[in-house]
């Protein structure tokens, strides 16, 4: 059936005289019944909060990234998907995060990292069903673990219904869900492309690349789909969402592509439809600004892009690097999520990699995200030390779990694996760090249970950070609750001299267990001898 036809069948339907919603749930339709397109749901979705299980400030624990086709398989095609991370769940729990990432599992157009999505209201097939969704769901939350998903707001995929019904003909429904021009625009250079694409004599704007054709966010019927779609899973019980690529939703020109006012705006109004829901969280990706991005105006939460970088290098002993990590707190909004690395080249390779196997400066970095201010992201396989795999940019982080020191399956699956493993799976695995004091998944444990277990590491404020030398110190309180940080990053012992606390104040070693006491004297100072490239931590008595 030719793409005139699935028009004329529309219009019978009703077209624009019935309304801009029927005409789009009549176009879908038709072309579905006619075996030419997928269907796409338009349907409006009111508002229907199921409520939370979750803890009142859950998401300000700490959260996992995972890559659902890279972490657990559960039926031996060498995919991972929704059962195995299901069955995967005892191990977050144990590990001590409070929230997980989904990485898309939308139907996608790649079926693989997922940004190419093709239906907001589905599953990507590979990874299971709606149901299995819904059971992963109800497992975490009986653990205390909520879940956000990936929301890809900005494109699509250009097999998505919506863009092969734009694209069809100028006086589609559709066509200004994209948006369109009849002349190719001159002066745009996005990522060193030209983001202007033709097609049957006119050009479609695709920031990211030609597959991935932008929205059109300044239709209301758009942005309308968009919160229908969101509400579709929010309704199922969802805790919310982390949303891509936001810095880029509205363009106004070719010098002025990026971090918009408006793109802000329309963050804040996703944000207080999002925030009807009880206990809900979102956190957004604006490399641009995140500041801004992290503000109540906007997403209220958003990733300190730049952070990650002074955290690594506070870790190799840089000296300036460790003075603004030291200051980071005292300006960072709360909420700000902090990380080391993630999915994206372009923000790091894996830890390990980047820090040539150093164990004990990636355990420095770990700590310091980690007790200081901010909702602390890590990247699945982060806490056992997983480094990049073989093949080069995003799809070398992006390899199967490391479950078992098995070069070829990993523990993550009892088929072939769709991608070659980390490099050092062997050595670096659950297996075999589960039973080992002194290994990079118990100390992650370790971190992580200080900051289950003190609220004032999880949600209090940030005072007093010191560096001297290369030891920093600082302290969180909450009400009546006190926790000292000392952290050596040199590689020689060192005694930090703390100044500020309540005279004659006794703090109790959490960190290392066996450590000795330290007291204030009458003046308020207290003397903490640590070792090289160490990390102490005290509760005030």
């Amino acid at each position: 059936m030719a793409p005139s036809q699935a028009l004329s069948c529309r219009h019978s339907a009703g077209g624009r005289s019935a309304g801009l919603l029927l005409a789009l749930v009549a176009t879908a339709a038709c072309a579905s019944n006619a075996g030419m397109i997928a269907p796409l749901d338009t349907s409006s979705i009111p508002m229907a909060d199921p409520g939370s299980k979750l803890p009142e400030d859950w998401q300000r624990g700490a959260f996992i990234e995972i890559y659902v086709r890279g972490y657990k398989d559960s039926d031996g095609d060498g995919i991972g998907d929704l059962r195995g991370l299901t069955q995967s769940l005892d191990y977050l729990r144990d590990l001590g995060v409070t929230g997980i990432w989904l990485m898309p599992i939308n139907s996608s157009q790649d079926h693989d990292h997922g940004y190419a999505v093709t239906d907001y209201r589905d599953i990507e097939p590979k990874y299971g069903t709606l149901a299995d969704f819904d059971e992963l769901l109800a497992q975490a939350h009986a653990r205390g673990i909520g879940i956000i998903i990936d929301y890809v707001m900005n494109h699509s995929g250009s097999d998505n219904p919506a863009f092969v019904y734009s694209r069809a003909s100028p006086d589609n429904p559709f066509r200004s869900w994209y948006v369109w021009l009849a002349r190719k625009p001159s002066g745009w250079t996005i990522y060193g492309n030209d983001p202007w694409y033709a097609s049957s004599g006119s050009f479609y704007f695709a920031g990211f690349t030609s597959f991935m054709p932008d929205f059109n966010l300044r239709e209301p019927a758009v942005v309308a789909y968009h919160q229908d779609s969101m509400r579709f899973w929010l309704n199922r019980g969802v805790d919310g969402f982390r949303f891509d690529a936001v810095a880029n939703l509205i363009e106004n020109g070719a010098t002025a592509w990026e971090d918009q006012p408006e793109s802000r705006a329309l963050m804040g109004d996703v944000r207080r439809m999002v925030g009807g829901y009880a206990r809900r969280y979102i956190v957004c990706e604006a490399p641009p600004d995140p500041a801004g991005f992290a503000s109540d105006a906007a997403c209220g939460s958003a990733f300190a892009f730049g952070h990650q970088s002074d955290l690594l290098n506070a870790a190799r002993g840089n000296p300036s690097a460790l003075l603004s990590v030291a200051a980071y707190g005292d300006n960072a909004q709360p909420t700000a999520a902090t990380f080391l690395a993630n999915h994206d080249s372009f923000a790091g390779r894996r830890i390990f990699t980047q820090l040539n196997g150093d164990l004990a400066q990636y355990k420095l970095a770990a700590a310091t995200y980690l007790l200081q201010p901010g909702i602390p992201f890590l990247y699945y396989g982060e806490e056992i030390g997983m480094a990049d795999g073989p093949l080069s940019g995003d799809w070398g982080l992006r390899t199967p779990m490391s479950w078992t020191g098995d070069a070829g399956k990993a523990g993550f699956t009892t088929g072939t694996p769709f991608r070659a493993p980390s490099t050092n799976v062997r050595l670096y695995n659950v297996a075999a760090e589960l039973d080992d004091p002194a290994s990079l998944l118990n100390f992650y444990k370790a971190m992580l249970g200080l900051r289950r277990a003190r609220p004032s590491i999880a949600r209090g404020a940030y005072e007093a950070a010191v560096v001297d030398g290369s030891v920093m110190s600082f302290r969180r309180v909450l009400g009546g609750e006190r926790t000292l940080v000392v952290i050596n990053y040199g590689s020689d012992a060192a005694v930090a001299s703390v100044a500020g606390l309540p005279r004659n104040a006794g703090f109790a070693a959490l960190y290392p267990a066996g450590a000795a006491e330290v007291t204030a004297d009458a003046s308020g100072n207290a003397s903490v001898p640590i070792a090289a490239r160490s990390v102490a931590v005290f509760a005030q008595r």
